[in-house]
């Protein structure tokens, strides 16, 4: 058994900086190099990509990283867990294997986790008896079951372990929770056990931590003045022990920052409630996490406690959710806000005129210079010298829409002075992918979740 172990993460999601994997792998030592790419949004944006071609539905940044790591990966030992298979992990793994063929390394040994597509198997699942129902309205799948794109339940860290302890120097997913590529590898490397709830919950905690990348690093932070060489900065790594502790640090002469403060901020993101943090694995208590100073870049985390788990997995499902189109336009010279409100106005008057009315709760309007991020924020009567208005709407009709992207160019002449801006033409409709999340009974999952290694 390794004492410490370290774990580090490159990537915080899909579209994260591409280099810092390469940065990880090459300016200090490491045991496991994890990379997080999955979001909600993410999904949507795969399956889009799958829906045009079969052989896609993955990360294919993982890709480029391999092409220039993987002779430096093996040399050093150092493994990877990603969740960059998305929804189609069987493909990814194929391209790893030409990949590793391309650039001479040969006996890799890739373990891919399937299971969590359950997109084949909803119509089965719901005729016994389980619902998946909405987690925020209720709603139950059953009325807009056939609009659904794609389903994926939330895997838990053993399958990962599994992988590891089968050989698997990669290990490649699909839908896991983010914490899992954290706590996979402890459970391999200490032996800890399902059940083992403090131990497992010091896992789920160290993966939170470190799964957004920079952000505890110095990245997001709310001094952020502080922060010294940002363009250069460390992502985290955790050394990691077996009785659940680890401090969390950063590769010396990175930029970036590593306190008490950059870990708390981090560790307060999309909690939820404090005490009662759920995955598959164990449910953290996050209000007995201890967090003191330990150097220089380093802040050491322990004392977690956890409890059982719950009996359920969370699901993600897309589906078609009707067509969209959002346009821009930049509306300068003063009276800048109320002259953009008024081109807001004249569109939604326009469309009812043509018979196409838009309900507001089906329209997108936002004055980016005045309130769009932060309403309310700006000073009565102070008015910018030029607005962004953001303008969008959505319809299950798509001819309503394409009509909407028609009536923005047209404000250029007939609406207030000032407009510019205007590019790359109108606004096309875009199938909205939408979410669906819901909980479904572990036993429905785990009879379908198969690890495989091979040597490439």
């Amino acid at each position: 058994m390794k004492e410490p172990v370290l774990i580090g993460n490159g990537q915080g999601f899909w579209g994260d900086s591409p280099d810092t994997p390469w940065e990880m792998v090459t300016r200090g030592p490491l045991d496991y190099l994890t990379l997080d790419y999955l979001a909600e949004v993410t999904m949507s944006i795969m399956m889009k990509q799958k829906l045009r071609d079969p052989n896609k539905g993955y990360a294919t940044d993982f890709l480029d990283f391999l092409e220039r790591a993987l002779p430096i990966l093996m040399d050093r030992g150092i493994k990877v867990v990603t969740n960059a298979g998305g929804l189609n992990p069987l493909a990814l793994r194929t391209r790893i294997g030409e990949i590793a063929e391309r650039v001479g390394v040969f006996g890799l040994k890739v373990g891919v986790i399937e299971g969590d597509d359950i997109l084949d198997r909803l119509p089965g699942i719901a005729d016994a008896g389980h619902p998946l129902k909405h987690m925020d309205t209720g709603r139950p799948l059953e009325e807009l079951r056939r609009k659904v794109l794609s389903a994926n339940a939330y895997l838990g860290a053993e399958p990962v372990a599994k992988a590891l302890g089968m050989g698997a120097q990669i290990v490649v997913a699909g839908r896991l929770t983010d914490t899992s590529l954290t706590l996979g590898p402890l459970m391999h490397e200490f032996g800890w056990k399902p059940r083992q709830w403090d131990l497992l919950a010091a896992g789920i905690i160290a993966g939170h931590i470190i799964e957004c990348g920079a952000q505890a690093t110095g990245g997001n932070f709310t001094r952020w003045w502080e922060v010294p060489n940002m363009w250069d900065i460390g992502y985290p790594i955790v050394e990691c022990y077996p009785d659940g502790s680890f401090v969390v640090t950063k590769h010396p002469g990175t930029g970036g920052l590593v306190t008490v403060d950059t870990v708390a901020e981090q560790l307060l993101y999309e909690m939820g409630t404090p005490d009662d943090y759920i995955t598959p694995d164990v449910v953290a208590d996050f209000t007995t996490v201890q967090i003191e100073p330990a150097g220089d870049d380093r802040v050491r985390v322990h004392g977690i406690k956890g409890r059982k788990n719950t009996p359920y997995y969370k699901v993600s499902m897309t589906y078609h959710g009707g067509y969209k189109a959002v346009g821009h336009l930049t509306i300068s010279g003063p009276r800048a806000i109320h002259k953009a409100k008024l081109c807001s106005e004249i569109v939604w008057r326009r469309l009812a005129r043509a018979g196409l009315t838009v309900p507001v709760e089906d329209r997108l309007v936002e004055l980016v210079g005045a309130d769009a991020c932060m309403p309310g924020i700006a000073e009565a009567g102070c008015s910018p010298p030029e607005v962004v208005l953001r303008l969008g709407m959505r319809s299950a009709d798509r001819r309503k829409v394409a009509r909407f992207g028609m009536e923005l160019a047209p404000l250029i002449t007939s609406g207030p002075p000032g407009i510019t801006g205007f590019a790359g033409g109108r606004p096309k409709p875009q199938e909205i992918v939408a979410y669906w999340p819901a909980l479904l009974d572990k036993r429905v999952v785990d009879p379908q979740v198969r690890v495989t290694v091979e040597e490439v």
